[in-house]
């Protein structure tokens, strides 16, 4: 499985960034080969509109089954539910690697649906 982590830099020793739109990367993490790939983000750190809905776009074409992010708006949410993308909190881990600690021990659960609201609505 590949989980998507928003990050501010390319590695899982790095802060999560908490915004799902506009986090400079996404550290993608495969749980089998326990390989990680950094996917830039650049082009929608200072995008008018349409970051969430565009980031959702690239984690999709990564093949990320699932998303741990500190927040992901509605319209983003949409793209990655309809790419069967499983969306989960980061539950205030600092980096990376605390948020896939977390996750492998089940302390985060998918959510159901946008925890914040849109800029754009």
């Amino acid at each position: 499985m590949k989980i998507a982590l928003t990050s501010r830099g390319r590695s899982l020793d790095v802060l999560l960034d908490t915004r799902f739109g506009r986090a400079p990367y996404f550290v993608v993490y495969d749980t089998v080969s326990k390989e990680t790939e950094a996917v830039e983000n650049i082009q929608n750190l200072n995008a008018v509109q349409g970051a969430g809905i565009q980031a959702a776009t690239t984690v999709a074409k990564t093949g990320a089954e699932a998303v741990i992010s500190g927040h992901c708006g509605p319209k983003a949410f949409r793209v990655l539910q309809a790419a069967g993308i499983k969306v989960y909190l980061s539950g205030g881990a600092l980096t990376g690697t605390e948020a896939l600690r977390r996750f492998e021990a089940g302390d985060l659960k998918p959510i159901d649906t946008a925890d914040v609201e849109g800029h754009w609505a």
